[in-house]
């Protein structure tokens, strides 16, 4: 075979494909291509069952294209996309309040998930071998700070952080048993790709992958779909009904044999109609109206296992669906698929080799969709081949299946480290006491383990070459909280007041285990903390002031056995000049004073009482006002006659009794006024009202009184 010749297999479920292809500078040219259907059943769903009859029908093909071109001796091939097993898994890791500050810390909480799928995908294995399968590629579905999503991780807070991932993996065993199936067949595996990664190789160039677009393999046995978007494939699926389940229902309706069957079908998709006799020897003529009438509930089938695994890959519907394989020519299937996607009609096509742009277009290119995954194959294997590469990891070798750039997080999951568990663990907690309540301070978050590679670190993205040692060690355990009382408590602001013309600056004082602290004082387990703020009057007294808080005890005393409380007789905290109590809250610049209490007189008690000691009369004498009184009250302490000027002391036990009042005479009102006789002579008459009268006679209120002097 020439240099530039490049020889592809296509091992399908019914059928090897073999395609010659020959490059030149960036374009390929088809040269020759042999199809050979497998004699029994020795390949289910993409997997080779019977490796010595697919190596005898691959032996076929590799003879009918070498008869024409020479010795064949290397062949590109492909392992089915049906073959990758996709799972959904989880990972959460412990925050406690502290917020996620660097990318590396997230990689790791990612790769935590995806050991979790391998996990999922090992235990049906009896051997619980991580190295049977290969981790060919993660998403990120959601990241979750406390069950709610989040768009970045990056200075996010809470109790826990999670990541949803979608991870692919790829059984060993189906890449060895095409190496064991080319080896009897006398050939040597020249480059290996994955067939949804050959045909969109061919199909969508890089600059497309960044759209959402569904590729759909419909092969005889199973159908095959890929996703792509943001530059890369995102997703792989299958569902095991395709060409065959149609062929079944035309061979059920029309009463043929599957061969005939399969015949009728691709006569009626490209001629519209075909006629054909049925096992009982009558004759009809099929149109595609009817075909696409008679057996629609199975395009139906096939249209909505398809529809669902595209959604459930994918999450929504696609921006666009392409076609390709022999089954993807199925009556009304296109038009069916886009109504079932809720896409426009136009958004659904199906994709034969004309759409390959890098293919010339020569006289001997077969029809269909059925040889894009063929040509793709050689292409994309040449392209993009697949190699194994052997890595140490913690002194043990591993092999790896370079599908893609490998980094050290692949070669960790690969090896089976589960890097969350590598973690240092965290600090031991605080738990305190603040004012009665029972605080717990979170120690320091462990900190990520050290990778070494070559010796050197490194990270779980640096890209790892064939033969390199990586070495992952664990991180260290968080230290305890380092909190002071400051941090934790915040900073008070001092309050200004003055009193008895001095200046006081009110603040906080801490109290660790009845001890002052200052603020820089760095809290220890078990702490019990007093945060002690004077507030109130009574607060300064007892923290702040060096004098003695004023007795303010109630003054009380007995009358006529009723207690009386003497409040005007306390002592008088003002603040700003007005009267307060000792549970007044102190604000900035207020100027308290304390009043010395006074010992109150029998005065006092009745003016707390509301009673007049005196009984008084108003009269006017030569036109002068004056006023007349006598007691009209009894006051006493035991038998001892109290007068207004009297003291009274605390628990005193007094009675109030009403006097039997004198009437006031004329005669009384020399107690109130001084007579000037210097110039008198003569007589002089008393009057009363503008009437005579006598120094005995009765006076009342309001009375005019005179003394006249002839």
């Amino acid at each position: 075979m020439k240099d530039n010749y490049i020889f592809a297999l296509d091992i399908g479920t019914r059928s090897v494909t073999g395609v010659i292809l020959q490059k030149f500078e960036s374009k390929y040219t088809l040269v020759d291509y042999c199809v050979r259907e497998h004699r029994v059943r020795s390949m289910v769903d993409g997997q080779i069952h019977h490796v010595e009859e697919v190596a005898e029908v691959i032996k076929e093909v590799k003879e009918m294209l070498e008869a024409n071109h020479g010795p064949l001796h290397k062949v590109c091939v492909a392992a089915a996309g049906r073959s990758l097993k996709t799972i959904t898994s989880s990972a959460t890791f412990e925050l406690n309040q502290k917020p996620v500050t660097d990318h590396e810390t997230i990689k790791h909480l990612e790769l935590s998930a995806v050991h979790a799928a391998q996990l999922k995908i090992v235990s049906d294995d009896m051997d619980q071998n991580f190295s049977n399968y290969y981790c060919v590629g993660y998403s990120v579905l959601h990241y979750k700070i406390d069950e709610d999503l989040i768009g970045s991780l990056i200075d996010q807070s809470g109790q826990f952080a999670s990541v949803e991932i979608i991870a692919t993996f790829l059984p060993k065993v189906v890449v060895e048993s095409l190496i064991s199936a080319l080896t009897r067949a006398n050939l040597e595996m020249d480059a290996l790709t994955l067939e949804p990664i050959a045909a969109i190789q061919v199909l969508i160039p890089e600059s497309m992958r960044r759209l959402n677009v569904a590729l759909v393999d419909i092969g005889a046995g199973t159908s095959d779909i890929a996703l792509t978007n943001s530059g890369t494939v995102v997703a792989y699926g299958m569902v095991p009904i395709a060409g065959d389940e149609i062929t079944e229902a035309v061979s059920d309706h029309y009463l043929l044999d599957f061969p005939l069957a399969e015949k009728t079908k691709l006569e009626i998709v490209k001629n519209r109609q075909s006629t054909v006799q049925d096992i009982l020897g009558f004759e009809s003529t099929i149109t595609y109206e009817d075909l696409v009438n008679d057996i629609g509930e199975s395009i139906d089938k096939l249209t909505n296992s398809i529809a669902e695994e595209i959604l459930q890959l994918n999450g929504t519907q696609p921006k666009a669906v392409m076609l390709i394989g022999g089954g993807s020519q199925t009556p009304d299937f296109t038009a069916r698929l886009a109504n079932k996607l809720q896409l426009p009609s136009n958004r659904v096509a199906i994709r034969d080799i004309e759409a390959i742009q890098i293919l010339n277009q020569t006289d001997n290119l077969p029809n269909g969709p059925d040889f894009v995954t063929p040509i793709g194959i050689a292409i994309a294997a040449k392209q993009n081949p697949i190699h194994y590469i052997s890595i140490k990891v913690n002194e043990k070798i591993i092999r790896m299946f370079e599908m893609k750039q490998l980094t050290i997080g692949d070669c960790l999951v690969q090896a089976g480290i589960e890097i969350n568990k590598l973690y240092g663990k965290p600090g031991i907690a605080s738990i305190i006491t603040v004012n009665g309540k029972s605080i717990t301070l979170p120690g320091e978050l462990g900190q990520a383990p050290a990778i070494l590679l070559n010796k050197e670190e490194a990270t779980v993205d640096t890209i790892v070459q064939n033969g390199v040692e990586i070495e992952i060690k664990k991180g260290l355990d968080g230290l305890q909280p380092k909190v002071t009382l400051l941090e934790l408590l915040g900073d008070v602001p001092p309050i200004q007041i003055r009193f008895n013309q001095q200046a006081y600056e009110i603040k906080s004082t801490y109290y660790v285990n009845n001890m002052i602290k200052d603020q820089n004082y760095l809290i220890q387990d078990h702490d019990i903390i007093e945060v002690r703020t004077p507030k109130t009057v009574r607060d300064f007294f007892t923290f702040v002031s060096s004098e003695k808080q004023p007795d303010h005890n109630e003054f009380e005393v007995f009358v006529n056995q009723h207690r009386v409380k003497l409040g005007l007789a306390e002592t008088q905290i003002v603040i700003n000049n007005k009267p307060v109590s000792l549970d007044y809250k102190l604000r900035q610049h207020d100027h308290l004073q304390v009043i010395p209490k006074n010992i109150p007189t029998v005065e006092l008690l009745l003016k707390q009482l509301n009673k007049d000691y005196h009984h008084h009369i108003r009269v006017t004498f030569n036109h002068e006002t004056i006023i007349m009184k006598q007691p009209q009250l009894i006051v006493k302490k035991g038998d001892t006659v109290l007068t207004e000027e009297d003291s009274i002391y605390p628990n005193d036990r007094l009675s109030i009794e009403d006097k039997v009042l004198e009437p006031f005479i004329f005669q009384d009102v020399f107690r109130y006024i001084e007579l000037d006789l210097t110039n008198a002579s003569g007589n002089f008459t008393v009057m009363k009202n503008n009437q005579p009268t006598t120094f005995y006679e009765q006076v009342s209120e309001g009375d005019n009184l005179a003394i006249i002097w002839d």
